[in-house]
Formats: structure tokens, C-alpha cells, sequence
């Protein structure tokens, strides 16, 4: 197996840092269900809102709200202040931007 340094000794990256994030990147587009496991991890944990979570997974915000059901996961909808609808409401526009320019 290869490593991150011999990557960079080599001239391919230019730091392990790089070698790293290439191969996360990879992952996540070749193996979406972790993407999916990830975001409702981190959902669950209350470190990201419901629309994050959709974003992170790369579904819609109401396939999202079903994976979590289906888990057993009870959706949390509303915001609680002020900051959170900003965040929200840029992350939907995010998700909506992404989903015109897939098409």
C-alpha cells in the first residue's frame, strides 16, 4: 500500500495534507452511503441542522427528513435563533445553486 509520504516524495501532491483530502474527496463520491451514514451521524449528534445534513448527504432536504425516520431519528424542525435561519436559509440557497447547475 502507498503512503501520503511517498505521494509527496514523489512529486504527485504537494503536501500529505493534500494526498488526504484527494483520497476523502474520492471516497465520498464513490461511496455515497457514507456520505449519508456521516450526515446522520453528525444530525443526530446535534452538531448540524436538518438542511446540512441534506447537503452533506447529497439528497433533498425531504429525502433526508425520511432517512432519519427510517433510523428512527426524530427530525428537529424550526430554528431555535435568529443566526441558526441565516445559516439555514444560506445553506437551502447552497443546496438549490448545486441542484440548478447539476441539471
Amino acid at each position: 500500500m502507498v503512503t501520503p509520504k511517498e505521494l509527496v516524495g514523489a512529486g504527485l501532491y504537494p503536501n500529505e495534507e493534500s494526498v488526504i483530502q484527494e483520497a476523502l474527496r474520492v471516497l465520498w463520491q464513490e461511496r455515497p452511503q457514507l456520505r449519508i451514514e456521516w450526515a446522520a451521524y453528525q444530525y443526530q449528534t446535534e452538531s448540524i441542522s436538518l438542511a446540512k445534513a441534506a447537503a452533506l448527504a447529497g439528497v433533498s432536504f425531504d429525502r433526508m427528513k425520511e432517512i432519519l425516520v427510517k433510523r428512527g431519528i426524530q427530525p428537529r424542525l424550526g430554528v431555535d435563533t435568529a443566526d441558526e435561519a441565516r445559516q439555514e436559509w444560506e445553506t437551502i440557497k447552497q443546496m438549490l445553486r448545486d441542484e440548478k447547475d447539476a441539471h
